[in-house]
């Protein structure tokens, strides 16, 4: 079964919350089928920006979204 994730991106008003700054500019790396290519994704653009404390990537389980009643986790 397929499980979408989006991974995205941009910079935070603060580092210790997630409220982006510029809902505009944000990042949109992609859609992927599964957590281990989001994850891939994920890790690929936070390590190029990790000097940058106000940049923050994230995964969004867009299946948890679509189906909330969809057994299972599948970030293991």
């Amino acid at each position: 079964m397929q499980k979408l994730h989006l991974v995205m991106g941009g910079r935070v008003k603060d580092p210790r919350v997630l409220e982006f700054s510029d809902l505009p500019s944000l990042h949109l790396v992609g859609v992927y089928p599964d957590f281990h290519s989001a994850e891939e994704a994920w890790r690929a653009n936070a390590q190029r920006t990790v000097d940058d404390a106000e940049m923050k990537y994230v995964i969004v389980h867009l299946h948890k979204l679509l189906q909330p009643d969809l057994p299972g986790d599948d970030t293991k």
